[in-house]
């Protein structure tokens, strides 16, 4: 089976992986490598949607690829979807893997079991939501890679089950942070670029969230991708999943928790203190970001040294924004193959 991955990985659209020549330990490559350029996203749907019961919820997710392949997750964020991955999951899927891609809870047809459940939004419940649906689906190890909110989950899965991943794929590299971390001060115009945050955590953003879900959905998507000439259809494709019943109550608790203004759940204290640690990441690593990338991210030397494992940062050229997947898939998927190589 391994050998025909690797053929797979060789065919992989003539794409050499060149970051399994890496050694162990922390090598920050600063490579630039820009996207070809292509037209709207080329494939429409994922199919079917797969639903199964896994911890609190249950998780929908589409599926690609061989079923014995070697695993990836692939994890979308704020304000998007699995459609973020849409021209991403064959691609892997062609290299030979198991492509896992579901809805976050609070969005599209991922749902909770119980009305009695917390519509929690805190980053660490996130994580054991894919550990669960992991166990679930019988996954011992995988590749979890991802973008915004999704990044931040593949960021502390890495950190607290460094045994169930076989590789990192961050865009905008660690985000682990705590609500000590997120009551500090920023400079002013980083705070400027954090409005929505302040906005939602007051009842009048909660309440324009809800009723202007869409429009707000959009706006964030041209701010954080500037350069990214998305048309009407990709978006609504997207859009319908922030129609969950849960979607805005997790947004805001979300946002809110960063800000130590909502409680988290006492089950996840002993992880949330672990956390707050910001611990190093020791699996094989790949961090990325797009040259034009208008939502608030770290620059990369600022947290090379949280990843003490094989590492590389790419900067992807060409006009990208912060929906890196959708918006530079071959790029993304190489990056996912590359990270997994050694």
């Amino acid at each position: 089976m391994k050998q025909l991955i690797d053929q797979h990985r060789r065919q992989f659209l003539g794409i050499a992986t060149g970051a399994a020549a890496a050694g162990i330990g922390v090598i920050a490559f600063a490579r630039a490598e820009t996207e070809p350029q292509r037209s709207q996203a080329s494939n429409a749907s994922f199919g079917a949607i797969k639903q199964i019961d896994a911890g609190v919820l249950n998780v929908g997710y589409a599926e690609a690829g061989p079923s014995n392949g070697p695993v990836a997750i692939l994890l979308h964020g704020w304000p998007y979807d699995i459609h973020a991955f849409i021209d991403v999951a064959p691609l892997l899927a062609k290299a030979g893997y198991r492509v896992i891609v579901p809805y976050l809870r609070g969005y599209g047809t991922t749902h909770f079991l119980s009305s009695e459940t917390p519509r929690n939004g805190e980053p660490v419940a996130m994580a054991a939501d894919i550990i669960a649906l992991m166990d679930k689906l019988e996954i011992k190890k995988a590749v979890v890679a991802g973008f915004d909110w999704g990044a931040r989950t593949a960021d502390i899965i890495a950190a607290l089950w460094p045994d169930r991943c076989r590789a990192l794929v961050a865009v905008s590299g660690y985000l682990i942070s705590s609500q000590a971390a997120g009551n500090a001060p920023l400079p002013p115009q980083a705070e400027l670029q954090w409005w929505y945050q302040f906005y939602f955590a007051t009842e009048r953003g909660r309440a324009g969230y809800e009723k202007y879900t869409h429009d707000f959905a959009k706006l964030i998507w041209k701010l954080a991708s500037p350069q990214w000439k998305f048309d009407d259809a990709t978006f609504n494709r997207s859009a319908a999943a922030l129609d969950n019943r849960d979607h805005v109550a997790i947004t805001i608790h979300n946002y809110r928790w960063r800000l130590g203004l909502a409680q988290g759940e006492a089950k996840y204290e002993p992880l949330e203190k672990k956390l707050a640690a910001a611990p190093q990441i020791e699996v094989p690593t790949i961090t990325m970001e797009g040259d034009a990338n208008g939502a608030p991210h770290p620059d990369p030397s600022a947290y090379a040294k949280k990843f003490s494992g094989r590492y590389e940062f790419r900067l992807i050229t060409g006009g990208v924004g912060h929906n890196l997947p959708q918006e530079a898939p071959q790029a993304f998927a190489k990056a996912v193959i590359d990270a997994d190589g050694a």
